[in-house]
C-alpha cells in the first residue's frame, strides 16, 4: 500500500495503509524539531511509516504551498 500526504496550512492530510488521519502542524514541528515550511515529504514519511520508501528528492513544505 502507499501513503498519500496533502499539505495545507493546517498540517498534513495523510493516508496510511487505508487508514486517513491529519498531522497538525505543531505535531510535525515538535516531530522533526523544524519550523512547518522547512520539514520535507520525506522527513513527514519518516514520522508516519517506520520503514519509508523515500523516491526522489525531497520537497520542503514552505515550496509546496
Amino acid at each position: 500500500m502507499s501513503t498519500e500526504l496533502t499539505f495545507t496550512d493546517r498540517g498534513v492530510d495523510v493516508v496510511y495503509e487505508g487508514t486517513a488521519f491529519t498531522l497538525d502542524v505543531d505535531l510535525v514541528e515538535e516531530a522533526t524539531g523544524k519550523a512547518y515550511r522547512d520539514v520535507t515529504d520525506h522527513e513527514v514519511l519518516q514520522i508516519v511509516a517506520s520503514d519509508p520508501t523515500l523516491d526522489g528528492e525531497p520537497v520542503r513544505i514552505g515550496d509546496v504551498l
